[in-house]
């Protein structure tokens, strides 16, 4: 049972709500409504796969780091109530079960698995050599929707479905540089790349609003393009609320809500634009 706890704590489960939510988004538009408990129960074993394939190669890429920087030294890879050969064995089987799970929803979603795959290990590498890293991250993330919508029926693939995925891109790297401020020093120290490492804190916080205003722009143009109706606009504009007070609670002098900008309120930007397309489609 401790076994089981550090690996939740190790892949960080709970962070599966900024994934799961958007590609259900993908999952009922791409069905137009409708998409079955079978096809998204396959889904979200897909995407609790992936993400846990992804967090555990990112660990291991990473724990040189980790045991080395105090904000990562209880990491369960770093403890060693996780060995890095559990570490990697769990890998390995995530990985399996995502490329399984996208068989079950379709052929070309089979086809396609070994894409995010590599993207996701891609970026475990990426702040080695380059301060592009949080938008390889969000491209990531950003195949949530993408991934949904395939999964349900790739014929209705439409232009919307890459609205979205820009619009996940861009949030997603937007709290990933406010995440990132938290080791700003300790990146500079050891020669990896962020946009807090080679910009400084000002400037990615401004590059980080940045992000998020062409989240809300690429949300909005997702919702014009699959003409959802008024209640998701409603939505819209209370994300795009949260979103601006986030960047309220985090300046270059006081970092101490990081935490509360990057979960709470990005795990609430994610759920609520989900009810947000529910309810414009049943509504």
């Amino acid at each position: 049972m401790s076994n089981f706890i550090a690996v939740t704590r190790m892949i960080k489960i709970e962070h599966s709500v900024f994934a799961l939510p958007f590609a259900y988004i993908g999952a009922f538009l791409g069905a137009g409504g409708r998409p079955g408990l079978g096809k998204l129960f396959v889904l979200t074993v897909a995407v609790v796969a992936m993400r846990s394939y992804a967090m555990t190669y990112n660990r291991l890429a990473d724990l040189q780091y980790d045991r080395l920087n105090p904000r990562t030294k209880n990491r369960p890879l770093v403890t060693g109530e996780i060995s890095t050969a559990q570490a990697k064995r769990f890998c390995i089987g995530a990985a399996l079960i995502f490329v399984v799970a996208c068989a079950f929803l379709n052929s070309l979603c089979f086809f396609l698995s070994p894409i995010p795959l590599a993207v996701s290990a891609f970026y475990s590498y990426a702040k080695r050599f380059t301060w592009l890293c949080h938008f390889i991250l969000g491209s990531v993330l950003g195949m949530a929707p993408l991934a949904g919508w395939l999964g349900m029926d790739p014929s209705t693939l439409a232009p919307q479905a890459a609205l979205l995925f820009f619009g996940v891109t861009f949030w997603v790297a937007g709290f990933d540089i406010l995440y990132s401020c938290q080791d700003v020093e300790f990146d500079q120290e050891h020669g990896l790349h962020s946009i807090p490492a080679r910009f400084g804190l000002k400037s990615a916080l401004f590059l980080s609003s940045f992000c998020h205003v062409n989240t809300c722009v690429f949300f909005l143009l997702a919702g014009l393009g699959t003409g959802l109706n008024w209640i998701y606009y409603v939505v819209w504009a209370l994300v795009s609320g949260v979103l601006a007070y986030e960047h309220r609670l985090v300046s270059a002098d006081d970092l101490s809500r990081v935490n509360l900008a990057f979960f709470t309120l990005n795990g609430f930007v994610a759920i609520a634009l989900f009810v947000g397309v529910l309810l414009a489609l049943f509504v």
